[in-house]
This record gives structure tokens, C-alpha cells and sequence, in this order.
């Protein structure tokens, strides 16, 4: 097949693929029914994984022998939302103009999990002799955990991939880094009392505001304590305070107040680096402010939990990358991504995928054909690699 004829079809199949509404909220069923219909067609054995309320799947599809030691290309059906954002056509219908595909999804990353499709029936003819395995996920934009359990069943009951390619937009460098990222809830209870009797109450919204700068606080500590990395911009970890809520009226001393917050850890460091400095925080604002209020209580509530991409120098995943990509170093991301599972879970994992994350979740999203060309050249030399 020519690459014009492959990319023809990629394009074909991201049209099909991004008509789907499949924002992280909404079930992603209908495009991984789609998804199966089309590996039916080329008798092409996989796997489904649903989630526990059973309206999202997960699809694992297999080229080549049933053995270990393959790769796996791993992209995700899920999108952000485009509500409030100022697009010139349908986010849903892809548009083709000036070199480019124009849709929610076409750079991140239907676009990639396209290719991915389109390049089968060439991964079939070419007899291999180590499998290449398809993984789309979901809730990628939100958890992250989307790819989790079908990963958990490498080496169990389904082949263990030697190396994991993840297809976020990279413009196919080969990005082998990027920062951990935990999410929060924390929940203050006060006691209600009039404002004008400030000694009958506890004001949550008051205890909220000194644990935003106990947060403040703690990302500066932290800043300070690790080591800053020149790979990444910002240089170090950072804790964010996104969303604060709470109180009815003026003069009520607030019930509740709630804080949305996060912290995005350096390659290295704990997921709960920053939970533990302010559980400790938690502890002492309320020996303080809670003396003779037994019905007052601070609450924190992990909501998400994504490890970071280490570097691994010389890995078979950085090795083998490097060398589809025609590359002689590597980059660092700043977004988070579905490969530090794979990597906790002990396969080796690089991201390299077409497109910039600069139009990602933007209004108008695209993607360069000419990156969709690159990325084929790229799947071409994998599957040299893994031929007999």
C-alpha cells in the first residue's frame, strides 16, 4: 500500500472517529463498537475492558502472535469538552484545509489512534515475528486510569509488551519524561453561628483561606526542598489551589467550604509529597481553630493519582523509539499522560506522536498532514523491526 493510499485511510478513519462525541464525561461504547466492527473485517483478535458502570470500554487489539516481547501502541478515545469555546465549524465533522485537519480529537489524539488502525492491514502482511498490540483507552483527560485494566493483565492472561509507545501529541519527537500529577478535595466543616458573635462559631471559610496559604506555603517548601529539573518549565514541583467555594450570606459565619487543588511532582518524587506536608497543616489549623467545636473537622480526599514519566536512559523503549523516530535525543512534556502506568507497572514507555500539543484542547484543534506522514514513516520502520 502506498503512503498516499495509508494516509488517505487515516484520514478517512479520524473523520469517523472524531464524529463520535466522546468527551470524558459521555460514553465512549459507540466508537469502540465502531473500533470493533473494523477489526472484525480483518479478523483481527482483541480484548474489551469495561469500567465498573459498565458505559466506557477499553480495546486491545493484537497483530502478530499471542507471545510476549511485542509493542504496543497505546492511544485514548476520550476528549475535552469544547463547551464555550469559539470553533468556526462542528468540533465533531472533520474539516480538511490548509494542510490540516481541523476536529476535536484530530491532534489529541484520534488522529494518532487512527494511523494506528489504518496501518493493519500493512502490520498483517508483513508476517511478524513479536506482536504489535493497539490499546485505546478512556478517561485519559481525567483520571488517567482509563488504560489500567487491561495494563494490570500483561503477563497474566495477555501478552507483556517489552516496550509501550504512547501516541500524545509530541510533533514525533520522543518524549521520555513528564511530571506526576495528584488531584484534591478538601472538604472544611465549620459551626454556624451569626456574624455579629463571632466567639459562638467557626467561619470555614475563614479556615479555607489559612489553608490556601498553608498550601502557598507548602509548594514553596517543596520548591525549595527538590531538586529543579532544566527539563521542564517550570523547573520544579508546584501545588496549585484551582477552586474555592463556600459560605451562604454575609452574615453567617460559614458551615462549609471546599478547595480543589493539585500538585505536579518532578520524576522522582512522591505522589503525596505535598498530601503529607498538608495533612500535617490540617492537623495543627485545627488544634487551633477548632477548641470547644467538636462538630468542626477538615477533610481531604484524593481524587486522582497519575506517576510521572521517569527517564530511563537506554531502555528498550527509549532505544527502539529513538530509532523509528531517526532522532538522537530526547524530550521532556509538561502535561501528564497514561505512560507512567505503564512504567510503574514495569514496561518500558516513551510517548511519540503526531501533532503539537500547543493546539490540543484548543478551539479549532488540528494536526498537520505532514505529521500524520511522519507518524506513518514511523509505524513503517516498526513494523520492519518486528517482521521476520
Amino acid at each position: 500500500m502506498t503512503t498516499q493510499a495509508t494516509l488517505e485511510r487515516a484520514i478517512e478513519i479520524a473523520e469517523e472517529l472524531i464524529a463520535f462525541d466522546t468527551e470524558s464525561s459521555k460514553s465512549n461504547l459507540a466508537l469502540i463498537d465502531h473500533v470493533e466492527l473494523y477489526l472484525r473485517r480483518f479478523g483481527v483478535p482483541f480484548v474489551r475492558a469495561p469500567n465498573a458502570a459498565g458505559d466506557k470500554a477499553a480495546i486491545m487489539a493484537t497483530i502478530g502472535p499471542m507471545i510476549d516481547g511485542g509493542v504496543v501502541l497505546s492511544g485514548h478515545t476520550d476528549v475535552v469538552p469544547v463547551v464555550g469555546q469559539s470553533w468556526t465549524g462542528d468540533p465533531f465533522r472533520l474539516r480538511r484545509a490548509d494542510d490540516r485537519l481541523y476536529g476535536r480529537g484530530a491532534c489529541d489524539m484520534k488522529g494518532f489512534d487512527a494511523i494506528c488502525l489504518a496501518m493493519i492491514p500493512e502490520f498483517q502482511a508483513a508476517d511478524l515475528a513479536r506482536p504489535i498490540h493497539i490499546l485505546l483507552s478512556y478517561d485519559e483527560e481525567t483520571t488517567c486510569a482509563g488504560s489500567l485494566d487491561i495494563i494490570r493483565r500483561f503477563g497474566v492472561d495477555l501478552p507483556r509488551p517489552s516496550v509501550a509507545l504512547v501516541g500524545e501529541p509530541t510533533s514525533m519527537q520522543v518524549a521520555d519524561a513528564h511530571k506526576s500529577v495528584s488531584t484534591y478535595r478538601t472538604r472544611v466543616r465549620g459551626h454556624e453561628s451569626h456574624s455579629a458573635k463571632l466567639h459562638q462559631g467557626v467561619s470555614a471559610v475563614h479556615v479555607g483561606a489559612r489553608l490556601v496559604m498553608a498550601l502557598e506555603k507548602i509548594g514553596a517548601e517543596i520548591a525549595a526542598e527538590t531538586a529543579n529539573s532544566d527539563r521542564f518549565d517550570p523547573p520544579v514541583s508546584t501545588v496549585h489551589v484551582g477552586v474555592i467555594g463556600g459560605g451562604t450570606a454575609r452574615n453567617i459565619m460559614a458551615r462549609d467550604c471546599s478547595l480543589l487543588w493539585e500538585f505536579r511532582g518532578l520524576p522522582g518524587v512522591s505522589l503525596r509529597t505535598a498530601y503529607n506536608k498538608f495533612t500535617l497543616a490540617c492537623d495543627d489549623i485545627a488544634a487551633r481553630r477548632f477548641a470547644g467545636f467538636p462538630d468542626c473537622e477538615i477533610v481531604t480526599e484524593i481524587e486522582v493519582e497519575i506517576p510521572a514519566l521517569a527517564p530511563e536512559p537506554g531502555s528498550a523503549a527509549e532505544t527502539l523509539a529513538l530509532r523509528l523516530a531517526q532522532a538522537n535525543h530526547t524530550v521532556a512534556v509538561p502535561y501528564a499522560s497514561e505512560a507512567g502506568q505503564f512504567q510503574t507497572l514495569g514496561v518500558p514507555t516513551v510517548l511519540c506522536g503526531p501533532g503539537s500539543i500547543e493546539q490540543a484542547h484548543q478551539a479549532d484543534e488540528w494536526v498537520e498532514i505532514s505529521q500524520l506522514e511522519e507518524c506513518i514513516a514511523f509505524m513503517r520502520r516498526l513494523k520492519a523491526e518486528l517482521a521476520r
